[in-house]
């Protein structure tokens, strides 16, 4: 036996992690029956575990942004995430601390920076020249609430409004606040007696930086001369104002108003609106107003050089549109159309050609954010068609309700998914490239493909391609089409065991290699499917009814810490095969009258076209029994080399011949055990008493099996059952005792003590903690599989561990991992071939000489997982080689068998947010970190891990989180993830023009600096606002000073003909990275050397 290095095994364990590290590690040998040595490479050292990305839509959407010149896009969520968008496959998710709302973005155009304000009156600078972007400044208001922030293009100062109506004047690059104040008294009228309001609109002039119109909610519009300081205008009108948009000219303005209408002014004519415009008003006679709408909540006003500008406005819809979708609305001359989404409108943007707003805008497309969907419109083709979106957003179309993770799968499998779904794709998108494009992908080190597949709610599977840390959709499945559809409500007696998503998916079991997929619904449903390229139609859709029983009564536990020694049974009558037992629904209803026999669901007696890509094989269903709905299925697997699909619930287990449409096995739990039951349990009249109609088996109170019928798969944890440990809390007779199988595993190995060669069994793990064998005797290959029935003897107990079993694997005498038998995929749907559509079995080549020609002192190495413990059993022995508790105190979620570094170990996450590695055989502890603790059922059901150290769960509803606990990979990360920023030239400002620059006319500019600088507006009040350095300190300034203003300097050095010598910009840089005191200075000094001069007046 190897000596291990104690120092090794601490290393892997974090401080104060689960009781895994405080306890002594049991190793249990058999006197005179020494285990192998195996040698075992992972160490601790191998471990590390880190986020890598996170797909999906962004969760509860709250603000949106757009850089023009970079092409990129940033979302911003209530939780106070922020999610950026660049071409597809360039995409980062970064995360405010304080988790509060993000109420506003700003970009820094072409900077490579984004300033985000937050609803508890934060403001933050981002660096986005690293590819993971980080916070270089933070500005805490403590006195007024934001509500509004401007930050002009190529300016440094940044107008913010407030809750109080008064603005602030923040410096981007030091983030400290300037003396310069427009107080809400000064701006509006002295003779007005209420408060205007809240700051809703802050924008300057298109045509004259020193000019900025500041809205008010209540209605007044003020445009502010900021060098005297004092209004120029004061524009009024009577009803609540939602947002302000300029003609690129600067004469004219535009508001959306609370009563559905939409005002322009000429800035020169304060009195009254040129023109007011109720978009969705009807028109009444008699030049009465029109009837007030709901509210236009944002309006854009955007200029084309070749025709009438565009009008584009969200909201303002007339109050009789009940259910009415959400709408944009595009007015362009005397057209208006109306666009309506799928859900309601968070925030709109219109893509332009160009970033001055003093030129002509050249509108292209609008970016339009849902609170469920990103969509994006293009502006220049007829009928405004949307861009068919790139980015893997649609996750949640239909709620998630499992998710299965499969890394280094066959290299021709992607290929074959992409193949069948790309005849899926919808029609009628617009033509033209997706336009955000900025960016750059990431150097993929990993080259192995990765898989990851999705079940939903509404009974759909999804397969996606996640290799090299992107995702895109290869192909849906819709499991729900080989059920007939109810019509109307009374039409649906039979699904009321759930009172929605009938079809959901609970339970995925695929096998790469041989393409099969099986799934088990919420209807207690399984449905085997085969992949094919061909069309094919379905006459008759097989379909088998199996009746699973209950029968027991009392429960007397026995002592789950010492599990009584259980011999072997090889009765008699185990061994004896097991008749088919179908039932056919032939009646209704018992003699009483309660339902019985009957299924939840209805299969289609219609033919059933099968497109190319996976195809309905057959379809089980459990049915009532006797006034009591089926429960629904805990375990599920799948084996294409045996012909079998076995399935269990809380009643029992079926075993079925998928190849012969024959059910082999039908057994309650308890008759597993044969004559050893080791709860001694009776069995019960089956009227005595009842489990109450529909629900889960609630025996599964903290797995990853959903309680709650699985209604929604975002219910949350309801009361602390998640803290209760299930071996010690049997307290319901009828549900809680009841023993449901938890993990099902093919394999072939040694089923009894005496073998002496491994043959095919289906090993059983259940609730309890109980592992029982199943052997089965197949038939010959070829057509006698067909012909010949396959033998099933229940073989007994092997073992019992405490907690519900989870998880099996076997090992072979090096230590590597046997996968199950399989054959290989080949198209079956070929007519030529039908003959020999079943041919011999073959076996997936592993790394020990082939089982058939194994001697007797070549055993095996059973690694079996439960909720608390792991073992390694050596066979044929069946004696304990090694033992771990994993956890006293809380339970494991989820444990995997996964392969890494040329090595295989066992990984677990525990209900207590711990993520934990075990090697194997020897079950040393490799990693225990602290990593996310279990707030909802949705992680519980959807986080599992795969090989090569990748892992995920579905951190919101819309969402995948990907993680990694491989040190390589982490390392690699860096490289893997894509470059947000581009060094790009920003586009020349708009010619003025030979006359507008002989007369005056034209942009006017303003030197800010001596405006809003210490100088001349003196220093900010202390205690208005505190600055917070960002969390890199010196090494996050340091990182970004070749970053947002020393890349930015250098670019416009460049861009300047008669520039300076590049060698005083490098000793200005290096001055940066040696100092970061004086970052702030030099940035400055670089970035307004030619800040306010116009190209003209070099």
């Amino acid at each position: 036996m190897r000596k291990f290095n104690i120092r090794k095994v601490l290393d892997g364990l974090t401080a104060g992690s689960s009781s895994s590290s405080q306890q002594q590690q049991q190793q249990q040998h058999p006197p005179g029956n020494r285990e192998p040595e195996i040698q075992e490479t992972l160490q601790s050292e191998h471990f590390q575990l880190c986020k890598t990305v996170r797909h999906g839509f962004p969760y509860q959407p709250s603000a949106l942004a757009f850089d023009p010149v970079q092409k990129i896009l940033a979302v911003g969520t209530q939780t106070g995430a922020l999610r950026l968008f660049g071409r597809p496959g360039v995409e980062c998710y970064c995360q405010h601390d304080s988790g509060a709302a993000v109420i506003q973005l700003q970009f820094l155009i072409n900077e490579g920076a984004l300033v985000s304000a937050l609803a508890d009156d934060t403001l933050h600078l981002w660096n986005l020249r690293q590819k993971r972007p980080a916070i270089l400044h933070s500005l805490k208001f403590c006195r007024e609430r934001v509500t509004f922030c401007h930050l002009p293009f190529q300016s440094k100062w940044l107008y913010v409004g407030t809750e109080r109506g008064n603005i602030h004047i923040v410096n981007v690059e030091s983030f400290t606040l300037s003396g310069y104040v427009i107080m809400w008294n000064k701006a509006i009228e002295l003779s007005s007696k209420s408060h205007p309001g809240p700051v809703v609109h802050i924008s300057d002039n298109p045509m004259d930086e020193g000019k900025l119109l500041i809205g008010f909610e209540s209605g007044t519009v003020v445009l502010w001369d900021l060098k005297s300081k004092k209004a120029d205008y004061r524009y009024t009108y009577d009803e609540a104002i939602h947002s302000v948009a300029w003609h690129h000219e600067g004469k004219q303005f535009i508001c959306s108003h609370s009563d559905g209408t939409l005002t322009i002014w000429n800035v020169k004519s304060p009195t009254k609106p040129v023109q007011t415009i109720t978009p969705h008003g009807k028109q009444l006679k008699d030049g009465k107003k029109p009837e007030p709408c709901k509210p236009i909540l944002k309006v854009e006003f955007k200029t084309t050089r070749s025709g009438e500008p565009f009008i584009i406005l969200s909201g303002g819809l007339s109050y009789d549109t009940v259910g009415r979708r959400p709408c944009l609305t595009v007015m362009h001359g005397k057209s208006t159309a109306v666009l309506e989404m799928d859900y309601p409108i968070v925030d709109f943007l219109t893509l332009c050609e160009t970033p001055y707003p003093n030129d002509f805008q050249e509108p292209y497309a609008v970016v339009v954010l849902l609170e469920k969907d990103l969509v994006l419109i293009d502006l220049a083709q007829n009928g405004y068609p949307i861009f068919e979106n790139p980015y893997p957003l649609n996750i949640h179309e239909s709620p998630v309700t499992c998710c299965e993770y499969f890394a280094d799968c066959p290299v021709d499998l992607i290929p074959a998914l992409y193949s069948v779904g790309a005849r899926q794709k919808r029609q009628g998108y617009s033509k033209k490239e997706w336009p955000i494009n900025g960016g750059n992908w990431g150097l993929g080190a990993q080259s192995y493909p990765e898989i990851i597949i999705t079940g939903h709610a509404d009974g759909s599977v999804k397969f996606w391609d996640a290799s090299a840390i992107t995702l895109q959709v290869l192909y849906k499945l819709k499991t729900s089409k080989v059920f007939e559809k109810s019509r109307s409500k009374d039409d649906r007696p039979n699904t009321d065991i759930v009172d929605e998503d009938p079809y959901a998916i609970q339970i995925i079991s695929w096998c790469p290699e041989s393409r099969m997929l099986c799934i088990a619904g919420v209807s207690a449903h399984v449905i085997i499917y085969r992949f094919s390229k061909q069309e094919v139609i379905t006459e008759v859709i097989p379909m088998l009814e199996i009746r699973l029983l209950y029968e027991i009564n009392d429960v007397d536990s026995p002592d789950v810490e010492q599990p009584p020694p259980l011999s072997t049974p090889v009765g008699s009558s185990n061994s004896q095969p097991v008749p088919p037992q179908s039932h056919p629904s032939t009646s209704s209803s018992s003699s009483d009258g309660l339902r019985d026999n009957v299924p939840c669901l209805k299969v289609k007696n219609s033919p059933l076209k099968q497109s190319p890509g996976y195809q309905m094989e057959l379809v089980i269903q459990l049915v009532w029994v006797g006034g009591e709905p089926p429960q629904q299925i805990t375990s599920l697997a799948v084996n294409s080399s045996y012909g079998l699909v076995v399935f269990g619930n809380c009643n029992g287990i079926a075993l079925v011949d998928y190849l012969q449409k024959a059910v082999l096995l039908n057994l309650g739990t308890i008759e597993l055990y044969g004559s050893n039951d080791p709860y001694r349990r009776e069995p019960r009249s089956p009227r005595k008493s009842r489990q109450p109609s529909g629900g889960l088996c609630d025996i599964n109170e903290g797995t990853a099996v959903p309680e709650d019928r699985c209604k929604s798969p975002t219910s949350d944890v309801k009361d602390n059952s998640f803290s209760r440990s299930r071996s010690s809390s049997v307290t319901s007779i009828d549900k809680e005792s009841r023993e449901a199988i938890s993990a099902l595993h093919f394999c072939e190995t040694f089923t009894r003590k005496a073998d002496s060669s491994p043959s095919p069994c289906l090993w059983v793990g259940t609730t309890l903690g109980t592992v029982l064998v199943i052997a089965l005797n197949l038939p010959p290959g070829g057509e006698q599989r067909l012909l010949q029935p396959v033998i099933v003897s229940p073989s007994g107990t092997i073992l019992r561990l405490k907690g519900a079993i989870l998880r099996m694997a076997f090992l072979d005498t090096t230590g590597c991992l046997m996968p199950p038998a399989y054959e290989p995929w080949k198209e079956h749907n070929v007519p030529e071939e039908k003959d020999e559509k079943e041919k011999l079995k073959k076996r997936r080549p592993v790394s020990v000489s082939p089982s058939s020609s194994q001697e007797i002192s070549e055993n095996q190495y059973a690694v079996i997982c439960s909720e608390k413990q792991a073992k390694v059993i050596s066979l044929p022995t069946q004696n304990c080689a090694y033992k771990q508790n994993i956890t006293e105190t809380s339970f494991v979620l989820r444990g995997d068998i996964v392969a890494l570094s040329n090595s295989i170990c066992l990984a677990c996450f525990c209900a207590n947010g711990h993520i934990m590695a075990f090697s194997l055989p020897s079950l040393r502890p490799l990693l225990d970190v602290y990593y996310l603790p279990l707030t909802n059922m949705r992680i519980a059901r959807t986080f599992c891990f795969t090989n090569n150290g990748q892992a995920l769960y579905l951190v919101s509803p819309t969402e995948i989180q990907r993680l990694t606990y491989s040190q390589e990979t982490c390392e690699n990360l860096q490289e893997m993830l894509g470059e947000l920023f581009t060094p790009v030239e920003t586009p020349e400002a708009p010619n003025r023009g030979f006359f507008k620059g002989l007369f005056g006319g034209g942009a006017q500019s303003l030197d800010r600096e001596e405006l809003f600088g210490e100088s001349s507006s003196g220093k900010a009040s202390r205690s208005l606002a505190q600055h917070i350095p960002g969390p890199g300190g010196i090494e996050g300034v340091k990182g970004a000073a070749s970053g947002v203003v020393g890349e930015l300097a250098r670019a416009r050095l460049a861009l300047d003909e008669r520039g300076q010598k590049l060698g005083d910009l490098e000793e200005r840089t290096a001055a940066m990275l040696s100092s970061a005191d004086s970052f702030s200075k030099h940035a400055h000094e670089m970035m307004l050397k030619y800040k306010d001069k116009k190209w003209y007046q070099f």
